[in-house]
């Protein structure tokens, strides 16, 4: 039996994450790229633990102590890519935040021509934890679609349906109205694939011409304009996430965005 004593603190890619920095994937991305130094030495391995004593350099910037954990709403509008670098140099969110937010990380992905609400948070232990399937969250979408679609069809969503391979679990489907040439439904789910939506309308014979999630969990989108964020205060957010009690956050900061600004960075 090894009675060997594990070294203490915790693993670099965690305290990056619980800083804010990145995921603990994208982390480990960072530390492999050589990116990371600690204590004056560049890592390359994320399997070192890291204490309060130890100086993490990321980027030529020292990482600070981890922030209380902050959680933002912010309304997605469509045309932007949720991504902090974009290879083909399209406006993305992070860069249409306002300059006074602190480094965030995206809670999941709304794709560019999806809209809404799109948790961001300053902690990357939150951003697992509300990523986790196992959280069972469910999230909650308008959907427009061009033409009409069936009962029997949308039945095949409410069953559960396969895509190229890809299983969906069964989705909850209402059909709200017929508008013109296309039709709104509201669709809920708890798994949030890939594009799963577009591909399982897809299946059934119709196109998804716009859609719009409006809750995440009990998160709601509300009445928040395109653009605008707004921090969820810190008693919800203890509330829902059984966090400790931290300092008083800041006001929330709001502010609405028209038009990002192609290939504008944001201040860290």
């Amino acid at each position: 039996m090894s009675t060997d004593t594990p070294p203490p603190g915790d693993r670099i890619a965690k305290v990056l994450s619980r800083a804010g920095v990145a995921s603990r994937r994208e982390a480990e991305r960072m530390i492999e790229d050589g990116r990371v130094s600690v204590n004056g030495k560049t890592i390359t391995s994320p399997a070192l633990n890291i204490t309060a004593s130890d100086r993490i350099v990321v980027d030529g910037k020292q990482v600070g102590a981890p922030e209380p954990a902050r959680l933002w709403l912010y309304h997605k509008p469509a045309g932007l890519v949720t991504t902090e670098r974009d290879e083909k140099d399209r406006p993305t969110v992070f860069a249409s935040l306002p300059d006074t937010m602190p480094r965030v990380m995206s809670v999941g992905r709304l794709d560019l021509n999806s809209e809404g609400l799109l948790l961001l948070t300053n902690d990357g232990e939150i951003k697992r934890k509300l990523e986790l399937p196992a959280t069972g969250w469910l999230r909650r979408y308008r959907v427009r679609i061009n033409g009409s679609v069936s009962e029997a069809k949308l039945d095949e969503l409410r069953a559960g349906i396969t895509v190229d391979g890809v299983n969906y679990q069964p989705m909850v489907v209402t059909f709200d109205r017929q508008q013109g040439a296309n039709a709104w439904l509201t669709v809920s789910l708890r798994e949030g694939k890939n594009r799963e939506i577009r591909r399982a309308m897809g299946e059934i014979g119709v196109t998804v011409n716009r859609l719009i999630r409006v809750s995440y969990g009990p998160f709601q989108l509300g009445a928040l304009k395109q653009g605008d964020v707004e921090e969820v205060k810190q008693r919800v957010l203890r509330d829902q996430l059984g966090l400790a009690e931290q300092p008083t956050q800041k006001k929330p900061v709001r502010r609405t965005v028209n038009r990002p600004t192609r290939g504008k960075k944001r201040s860290s």
